[in-house]
Protein backbone atom coordinates (compact mmCIF):
# COMPACT_ATOMS: atom_id res chain seq x y z
CA UNK A 1 0.00 0.00 0.00
CA UNK A 2 1.45 3.39 -0.96
CA UNK A 3 1.52 6.46 1.28
CA UNK A 4 -1.48 8.08 -0.43
CA UNK A 5 -3.63 4.98 -0.02
CA UNK A 6 -2.53 4.68 3.60
CA UNK A 7 -3.48 8.30 4.28
CA UNK A 8 -6.96 7.71 2.83
CA UNK A 9 -7.49 4.63 5.03
CA UNK A 10 -6.36 6.27 8.28
CA UNK A 11 -8.96 7.22 10.88
CA UNK A 12 -9.40 11.02 10.90
CA UNK A 13 -8.26 11.39 14.50
CA UNK A 14 -5.02 9.53 13.72
CA UNK A 15 -4.31 11.76 10.71
CA UNK A 16 -5.03 14.81 12.83
CA UNK A 17 -2.52 13.57 15.40
CA UNK A 18 0.15 13.21 12.69
CA UNK A 19 -0.59 16.72 11.42
CA UNK A 20 -0.34 18.15 14.93
CA UNK A 21 3.06 16.63 15.72
CA UNK A 22 4.66 17.40 12.33
CA UNK A 23 5.52 21.08 13.17
CA UNK A 24 7.53 19.80 16.14
CA UNK A 25 9.67 17.58 13.88
CA UNK A 26 8.05 14.41 15.17
CA UNK A 27 6.80 11.52 13.07
CA UNK A 28 5.22 8.11 13.79
CA UNK A 29 7.67 5.26 13.22
CA UNK A 30 4.83 2.78 12.78
CA UNK A 31 3.86 4.52 9.54
CA UNK A 32 7.35 4.21 8.07
CA UNK A 33 8.84 1.09 9.64
CA UNK A 34 8.09 -1.12 6.63
CA UNK A 35 10.25 1.10 4.39
CA UNK A 36 13.06 1.54 6.94
CA UNK A 37 13.51 -2.05 8.11
CA UNK A 38 12.87 -4.25 5.07
CA UNK A 39 12.67 -8.04 4.91
CA UNK A 40 15.40 -8.14 2.24
CA UNK A 41 17.73 -5.47 0.80
CA UNK A 42 16.07 -2.85 -1.38
CA UNK A 43 18.24 -0.58 -3.49
CA UNK A 44 17.47 2.14 -6.03
CA UNK A 45 20.54 1.02 -8.02
CA UNK A 46 19.86 -0.70 -11.33
CA UNK A 47 22.01 -3.11 -13.32
CA UNK A 48 23.78 -1.17 -16.08
CA UNK A 49 26.68 -1.37 -18.53
CA UNK A 50 28.91 1.33 -20.02
CA UNK A 51 30.41 0.36 -23.38
CA UNK A 52 33.85 1.97 -23.48
CA UNK A 53 34.70 2.01 -27.19
CA UNK A 54 31.26 3.06 -28.45
CA UNK A 55 30.10 5.51 -25.80
CA UNK A 56 32.56 6.39 -23.05
CA UNK A 57 35.81 6.94 -24.94
CA UNK A 58 34.51 9.36 -27.62
CA UNK A 59 33.01 11.67 -24.99
CA UNK A 60 36.03 11.36 -22.74
CA UNK A 61 38.29 12.48 -25.59
CA UNK A 62 35.89 15.32 -26.37
CA UNK A 63 36.15 16.40 -22.73
CA UNK A 64 39.93 16.44 -23.22
CA UNK A 65 39.50 19.13 -25.87
CA UNK A 66 37.18 21.22 -23.70
CA UNK A 67 38.94 21.36 -20.33
CA UNK A 68 42.48 20.67 -19.14
CA UNK A 69 43.40 18.31 -16.32
CA UNK A 70 44.66 21.32 -14.33
CA UNK A 71 41.41 23.28 -14.82
CA UNK A 72 39.27 20.29 -13.90
CA UNK A 73 41.65 19.13 -11.15
CA UNK A 74 40.42 15.65 -12.12
CA UNK A 75 39.04 15.26 -15.63
CA UNK A 76 36.52 12.49 -14.95
CA UNK A 77 33.23 11.42 -16.49
CA UNK A 78 31.03 9.97 -13.75
CA UNK A 79 29.51 6.54 -14.36
CA UNK A 80 26.15 7.37 -12.85
CA UNK A 81 23.71 4.60 -12.00
CA UNK A 82 20.48 5.08 -13.99
CA UNK A 83 18.45 4.42 -10.85
CA UNK A 84 20.15 7.27 -8.96
CA UNK A 85 20.52 10.07 -11.47
CA UNK A 86 22.06 13.23 -10.07
CA UNK A 87 23.59 11.44 -7.08
CA UNK A 88 27.08 10.86 -8.59
CA UNK A 89 27.28 7.21 -7.60
CA UNK A 90 27.31 3.81 -9.29
CA UNK A 91 26.00 1.94 -6.25
CA UNK A 92 24.45 3.32 -3.07
CA UNK A 93 27.89 3.35 -1.42
CA UNK A 94 30.45 3.80 -4.22
CA UNK A 95 31.49 6.30 -6.88
CA UNK A 96 32.93 5.31 -10.25
CA UNK A 97 34.24 7.40 -13.11
CA UNK A 98 36.59 7.38 -16.08
CA UNK A 99 39.62 9.68 -15.80
CA UNK A 100 41.64 10.99 -18.75
CA UNK A 101 45.20 12.32 -18.65
CA UNK A 102 46.47 13.55 -22.01
CA UNK A 103 50.17 13.57 -23.05
CA UNK A 104 52.13 16.19 -21.14
CA UNK A 105 49.42 16.82 -18.56
CA UNK A 106 49.56 16.71 -14.77
CA UNK A 107 46.54 16.28 -12.51
CA UNK A 108 47.58 18.48 -9.53
CA UNK A 109 48.55 17.01 -6.18
CA UNK A 110 45.96 16.91 -3.42
CA UNK A 111 44.73 14.65 -0.64
CA UNK A 112 41.31 13.80 0.71
CA UNK A 113 39.53 11.69 3.28
CA UNK A 114 38.04 9.47 0.58
CA UNK A 115 39.89 6.27 -0.36
CA UNK A 116 40.39 5.69 -4.08
CA UNK A 117 41.42 2.99 -6.51
CA UNK A 118 42.57 3.29 -10.10
CA UNK A 119 42.09 0.41 -12.52
CA UNK A 120 44.01 1.08 -15.71
CA UNK A 121 41.95 0.87 -18.92
CA UNK A 122 44.02 2.41 -21.73
CA UNK A 123 47.58 3.62 -22.29
CA UNK A 124 51.03 2.63 -21.06
CA UNK A 125 53.51 4.39 -18.83
CA UNK A 126 51.75 7.36 -17.29
CA UNK A 127 52.28 7.65 -13.56
CA UNK A 128 50.53 8.07 -10.25
CA UNK A 129 52.57 9.42 -7.36
CA UNK A 130 51.52 8.50 -3.82
CA UNK A 131 53.35 9.92 -0.80
CA UNK A 132 56.50 10.67 -2.77
CA UNK A 133 56.73 7.46 -4.83
CA UNK A 134 55.77 7.23 -8.48
CA UNK A 135 54.48 4.10 -10.16
CA UNK A 136 54.18 3.63 -13.92
CA UNK A 137 50.83 2.19 -14.91
CA UNK A 138 49.85 -0.44 -17.47
CA UNK A 139 46.40 -1.77 -18.48
CA UNK A 140 44.98 -4.10 -15.85
CA UNK A 141 47.05 -2.66 -12.99
CA UNK A 142 45.20 -2.06 -9.72
CA UNK A 143 46.51 1.11 -8.07
CA UNK A 144 45.60 2.46 -4.62
CA UNK A 145 45.31 5.96 -3.22
CA UNK A 146 44.59 5.42 0.48
CA UNK A 147 42.69 7.97 2.52
CA UNK A 148 44.55 11.24 3.26
CA UNK A 149 47.62 10.42 1.15
CA UNK A 150 49.14 13.01 -1.18
CA UNK A 151 48.75 11.98 -4.81
CA UNK A 152 49.07 13.40 -8.29
CA UNK A 153 48.98 11.94 -11.79
CA UNK A 154 51.04 12.73 -14.88
CA UNK A 155 51.47 11.55 -18.44
CA UNK A 156 54.95 11.79 -19.94
CA UNK A 157 54.03 9.49 -22.84
CA UNK A 158 52.70 10.39 -26.29
CA UNK A 159 49.34 8.63 -25.87
CA UNK A 160 46.23 9.30 -23.75
CA UNK A 161 45.94 7.46 -20.44
CA UNK A 162 42.55 6.38 -19.11
CA UNK A 163 41.63 4.60 -15.91
CA UNK A 164 38.57 3.67 -13.91
CA UNK A 165 38.31 5.57 -10.63
CA UNK A 166 36.54 3.92 -7.70
CA UNK A 167 36.00 5.91 -4.50
CA UNK A 168 34.01 5.61 -1.27
CA UNK A 169 32.58 9.13 -1.71
CA UNK A 170 28.99 8.15 -0.78
CA UNK A 171 30.18 6.43 2.41
CA UNK A 172 32.20 9.44 3.51
CA UNK A 173 29.32 11.73 2.56
CA UNK A 174 26.90 9.62 4.63
CA UNK A 175 29.17 10.07 7.65
CA UNK A 176 29.70 13.82 7.02
CA UNK A 177 33.44 13.19 7.21
CA UNK A 178 34.79 14.72 3.99
CA UNK A 179 38.05 16.69 4.03
CA UNK A 180 40.23 17.75 1.09
CA UNK A 181 43.48 19.69 0.89
CA UNK A 182 45.23 20.94 -2.28
CA UNK A 183 49.01 20.98 -2.50
CA UNK A 184 51.10 24.07 -3.14
CA UNK A 185 52.73 22.29 -6.09
CA UNK A 186 51.24 20.42 -9.05
CA UNK A 187 53.55 17.46 -8.52
CA UNK A 188 55.03 15.97 -5.39
CA UNK A 189 58.74 15.82 -4.80
CA UNK A 190 59.80 12.26 -5.58
CA UNK A 191 61.45 10.88 -2.46
CA UNK A 192 61.49 7.16 -3.23
CA UNK A 193 62.37 5.31 -6.46
CA UNK A 194 59.68 3.45 -8.43
CA UNK A 195 59.05 -0.02 -7.02
CA UNK A 196 60.24 0.84 -3.52
CA UNK A 197 56.95 -0.02 -1.80
CA UNK A 198 56.65 -3.33 -3.66
CA UNK A 199 60.21 -4.28 -2.70
CA UNK A 200 59.54 -3.49 0.96
CA UNK A 201 56.09 -5.03 1.29
CA UNK A 202 55.21 -7.11 -1.77
CA UNK A 203 57.60 -10.08 -1.54
CA UNK A 204 55.99 -11.95 1.37
CA UNK A 205 58.29 -10.01 3.69
CA UNK A 206 57.98 -6.82 5.76
CA UNK A 207 60.48 -4.39 7.29
CA UNK A 208 61.22 -5.60 10.79
CA UNK A 209 59.81 -2.48 12.46
CA UNK A 210 56.72 -2.09 10.24
CA UNK A 211 53.41 -1.58 12.03
CA UNK A 212 50.39 -2.47 9.85
CA UNK A 213 48.13 0.40 8.83
CA UNK A 214 44.51 0.40 7.72
CA UNK A 215 45.48 0.51 4.03
CA UNK A 216 47.96 -1.60 2.11
CA UNK A 217 51.54 -0.28 1.94
CA UNK A 218 51.68 -1.61 -1.65
CA UNK A 219 49.90 0.80 -3.96
CA UNK A 220 50.36 -0.87 -7.36
CA UNK A 221 49.30 -4.47 -7.96
CA UNK A 222 50.58 -5.16 -11.52
CA UNK A 223 48.29 -7.03 -13.87
CA UNK A 224 51.18 -9.15 -15.13
CA UNK A 225 51.52 -10.83 -11.72
CA UNK A 226 47.75 -11.08 -11.21
CA UNK A 227 47.25 -12.72 -14.62
CA UNK A 228 50.06 -15.19 -13.96
CA UNK A 229 48.43 -16.22 -10.67
CA UNK A 230 45.04 -16.72 -12.32
CA UNK A 231 46.54 -18.73 -15.18
CA UNK A 232 48.35 -21.02 -12.74
CA UNK A 233 45.19 -21.41 -10.68
CA UNK A 234 43.19 -22.38 -13.78
CA UNK A 235 45.73 -25.09 -14.66
CA UNK A 236 45.67 -26.59 -11.19
CA UNK A 237 41.97 -27.26 -10.73
CA UNK A 238 38.40 -26.93 -11.89
CA UNK A 239 36.66 -23.53 -11.73
CA UNK A 240 34.32 -22.69 -8.90
CA UNK A 241 30.73 -22.99 -10.08
CA UNK A 242 29.84 -19.44 -8.99
CA UNK A 243 33.08 -17.53 -9.62
CA UNK A 244 35.31 -19.41 -12.05
CA UNK A 245 38.84 -18.81 -10.80
CA UNK A 246 38.70 -15.79 -8.48
CA UNK A 247 41.28 -14.11 -6.26
CA UNK A 248 40.91 -11.11 -3.98
CA UNK A 249 43.52 -8.41 -3.52
CA UNK A 250 44.92 -8.15 0.00
CA UNK A 251 46.95 -5.92 2.25
CA UNK A 252 50.15 -8.03 2.47
CA UNK A 253 50.73 -6.92 6.06
CA UNK A 254 47.36 -8.09 7.36
CA UNK A 255 45.71 -10.37 4.82
CA UNK A 256 42.72 -8.05 4.90
CA UNK A 257 41.34 -5.73 2.24
CA UNK A 258 43.79 -3.25 0.65
CA UNK A 259 41.55 -0.42 1.90
CA UNK A 260 39.10 -0.43 4.81
CA UNK A 261 36.10 0.63 2.72
CA UNK A 262 36.71 -0.94 -0.70
CA UNK A 263 37.54 -4.53 -1.59
CA UNK A 264 38.70 -5.70 -5.01
CA UNK A 265 39.04 -8.98 -6.87
CA UNK A 266 40.06 -10.45 -10.22
CA UNK A 267 38.49 -13.54 -11.74
CA UNK A 268 39.10 -15.71 -14.77
CA UNK A 269 36.11 -17.30 -16.47
CA UNK A 270 36.97 -20.20 -18.82
CA UNK A 271 35.45 -19.85 -22.30
CA UNK A 272 31.95 -21.28 -22.42
CA UNK A 273 31.44 -21.17 -18.65
CA UNK A 274 28.10 -20.01 -17.27
CA UNK A 275 28.37 -19.42 -13.55
CA UNK A 276 25.75 -20.69 -11.14
CA UNK A 277 23.21 -18.13 -9.82
CA UNK A 278 24.62 -15.96 -7.06
CA UNK A 279 23.79 -12.86 -5.07
CA UNK A 280 25.33 -10.90 -2.21
CA UNK A 281 24.65 -7.72 -0.30
CA UNK A 282 27.64 -5.81 -1.71
CA UNK A 283 26.70 -4.07 -4.95
CA UNK A 284 29.64 -4.75 -7.27
CA UNK A 285 31.30 -2.83 -10.10
CA UNK A 286 33.03 -4.87 -12.84
CA UNK A 287 35.62 -3.85 -15.43
CA UNK A 288 36.27 -6.24 -18.31
CA UNK A 289 39.96 -6.88 -18.92
CA UNK A 290 39.80 -9.74 -21.42
CA UNK A 291 37.16 -11.69 -23.30
CA UNK A 292 33.52 -11.26 -24.23
CA UNK A 293 30.29 -12.40 -22.66
CA UNK A 294 27.18 -11.33 -20.85
CA UNK A 295 25.89 -11.10 -17.32
CA UNK A 296 22.23 -11.75 -16.61
CA UNK A 297 20.96 -9.77 -13.61
CA UNK A 298 17.36 -10.69 -12.88
CA UNK A 299 15.59 -10.09 -16.19
CA UNK A 300 18.31 -7.74 -17.52
CA UNK A 301 21.12 -8.96 -19.80
CA UNK A 302 24.34 -6.90 -19.85
CA UNK A 303 26.58 -7.69 -22.82
CA UNK A 304 30.26 -6.88 -22.36
CA UNK A 305 33.68 -6.91 -23.98
CA UNK A 306 37.16 -5.55 -23.05
CA UNK A 307 37.22 -2.14 -21.33
CA UNK A 308 33.47 -2.09 -20.69
CA UNK A 309 32.21 -1.47 -17.14
CA UNK A 310 29.04 -2.88 -15.61
CA UNK A 311 27.37 -2.94 -12.21
CA UNK A 312 25.40 -5.59 -10.32
CA UNK A 313 23.36 -3.99 -7.50
CA UNK A 314 23.00 -5.38 -3.98
CA UNK A 315 21.16 -8.69 -3.55
CA UNK A 316 20.46 -9.09 -7.27
CA UNK A 317 20.70 -12.68 -8.50
CA UNK A 318 23.09 -12.88 -11.43
CA UNK A 319 25.10 -15.21 -13.67
CA UNK A 320 28.12 -14.56 -15.87
CA UNK A 321 28.51 -16.28 -19.24
CA UNK A 322 31.91 -16.14 -20.93
CA UNK A 323 31.77 -16.56 -24.70
CA UNK A 324 35.56 -16.75 -24.69
CA UNK A 325 38.05 -16.91 -21.84
CA UNK A 326 37.41 -13.74 -19.85
CA UNK A 327 39.03 -11.80 -17.02
CA UNK A 328 36.94 -9.48 -14.85
CA UNK A 329 38.17 -6.97 -12.27
CA UNK A 330 35.63 -6.00 -9.62
CA UNK A 331 35.29 -3.82 -6.53
CA UNK A 332 32.66 -3.37 -3.84
CA UNK A 333 32.03 -2.15 -0.29
CA UNK A 334 32.33 -5.65 1.20
CA UNK A 335 35.05 -4.67 3.76
CA UNK A 336 32.61 -2.24 5.38
CA UNK A 337 29.83 -4.80 5.46
CA UNK A 338 32.19 -7.46 6.85
CA UNK A 339 33.38 -5.13 9.60
CA UNK A 340 29.80 -4.38 10.61
CA UNK A 341 28.63 -7.99 10.40
CA UNK A 342 26.16 -7.17 7.61
CA UNK A 343 27.52 -9.04 4.58
CA UNK A 344 25.51 -11.98 3.26
CA UNK A 345 25.63 -14.14 0.17
CA UNK A 346 23.40 -16.76 -1.42
CA UNK A 347 24.86 -19.43 -3.69
CA UNK A 348 22.26 -21.20 -5.78
CA UNK A 349 22.66 -24.24 -8.01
Amino acid sequence: MNDTAQAVSRPPERQAFYDNIAPYRLAPLWERLHTLVTRTPITPALPAVWHYDENVRPYLMQAGSLISAREAERRVLILENPGMQGQACITHSLFAGMQLILPGEVAPAHRHAQSALRFIIEGNGAYTAVEGERTLMQPGDFVLTPSWTWHDHGNDTDRPMVWLDGLDIPIVRLLDASFMEPSNADSQTVSRPPGDSYARYGANMLPVDYKPARASPVFNYPYERTREALTTLSRNGEPDAHFGHKLRYVNPATGGSPMPTIGASMQLLPGGLTTAPYRSTDGTVYSVVEGEGETVVGDTTLTWKPRDVFVVPSWQQHQHHARSEAVLFSFSDRPVQDALGLWREERLQ
